[in-house]
């Protein structure tokens, strides 16, 4: 859904885009499965897609032109996920403006808690097998889907995921850290707003947690290890060592995601004795552990690496384990020199392996090399 396929809606019913009508109808489409395969799985993995895509996108801009409709649609959602809109709607702007959420009582939000729990009456006198062990389950597993989702989208920082399948099923859903900056952009417009500096996930926000921190327990595991900070300053400053000759003279640079142990900085501090060195790293406690290491006039940036806000430096260097699109920096480098860690076998531009045994090496990027 690219932003080129936007249709602005200028008459009849449907207010922002044509394309509206897509969401609306799978939620009507919705409605019919749920009454044809009356099940668990159904009632789960509706309410959890439904909420996060038809449901998600109407309470930011309310698809249709009359009030009415909205307000009948609004009932519908409400009947139909078992959720009164009103209070989802509460709930998430709040999510949006970083205040804590508050209750406000309105008549539209009465009206929808009474269908929801006349259904659920209407359920459990007529049909109570149905209701007690299927409708019930699947409500608080598709709830539960619905946390899960919502946590992995922030429990990093907000993240974005731009597999094409996944944005296909979902309606751009995965376009997050683009929603929050653009929380009123239409969901066919999101992928518009993509930026190199957006930090991703290979998998979508429901299965984030496959994402195993494997290499923050390497870190972890370095920092208890003489042994093993030897071998990694002697492998790394090699490799920095060989590249650095092809740099033109460095006065400032950038090291990003300074790790729990930084073994960047330090060689960096050995070779670029007089260079201004900087980390930028997003996480507090990675900084604090690494703080002890740090050589003296290191400076540090708590924040997440902007290369648009963060572009004064002669040389950045990027992390193995780099939260955002790693291809966009080597197409478009931030600064006049790029050093990125990357998997051994993931050569771009002019690079050393930094260690077979780590499946490790380090790209020379530069604007002219593209």
């Amino acid at each position: 859904m690219s932003a080129a396929h936007f249709t602005s809606a200028r008459r009849g019913v449907l207010r922002h885009s044509r394309w509206d009508a897509l969401p609306v109808g799978l939620a009507l489409l919705h409605g019919a499965l749920l009454v044809a395969l009356p099940a668990a799985p159904v009632v789960a993995l509706g309410l959890w897609w439904n909420s996060n895509t038809v449901a998600h996108y109407f309470l930011h801009r309310p698809f249709f032109r009359r009030r009415a409709l909205n307000v009948a649609f609004a009932l519908y959602l409400s009947v139909l996920l078992g959720v009164p809109q009103t209070l989802w709607r509460q709930r998430h702007l709040a999510h949006h403006a970083g205040r804590p959420w508050r209750l406000r009582p309105s008549r539209q939000l009465c009206v929808e808690s009474a269908l929801v729990l006349a259904l659920w009456a209407t359920l459990l006198a007529l049909v109570p097998a149905f209701f007690l062990t299927a409708y019930l389950p699947g409500y608080v597993a598709g709830l539960g889907l619905c946390w899960l989702h919502g946590h992995y989208e922030h429990a990093r920082g907000t993240t974005s995921h731009y597999g094409t399948l996944y944005n296909f099923l979902f309606l751009n859903d995965g376009y997050h850290v683009e929603h929050h900056a653009h929380p009123g952009a239409h969901w066919t417009r999101l992928p518009g707003h993509a930026a190199p500096a957006t930090r991703l996930s290979a998998w979508p926000a429901v299965l984030r947690w496959l994402e195993t921190p494997w290499l923050e327990l390497l870190e972890r595991r370095v920092l208890r290890s003489p042994r093993l900070q030897r071998f990694l300053l002697d492998r790394h400053e090699r490799a920095f060592a060989a590249l650095l000759p092809h740099l033109p003279k460095v006065r400032s640079a950038a090291i990003v995601g300074g790790g729990l142990w930084p073994r960047t900085l330090l060689v960096l501090r050995r070779l670029l004795p007089d260079a201004r060195l900087v980390v930028i790293d997003r996480s507090a406690e990675n900084l604090a552990a690494a703080r002890p290491f740090f050589p003296a006039g290191v400076e540090i940036i708590n924040d997440f690496y902007d290369p648009v806000r963060m572009n004064d430096f002669d040389l950045v260097v990027i992390p193995l384990s780099l939260l955002g699109d790693r291809e966009a920096l080597y197409r478009d480098p931030p600064a006049p020199t790029l050093l990125v860690h990357d998997w051994i076998w993931r050569r771009r531009g002019q690079g050393v392996v930094v260690s077979w045994l780590l499946l490790k090496r380090l790209n020379l990027v530069k604007p002219c090399a593209r």
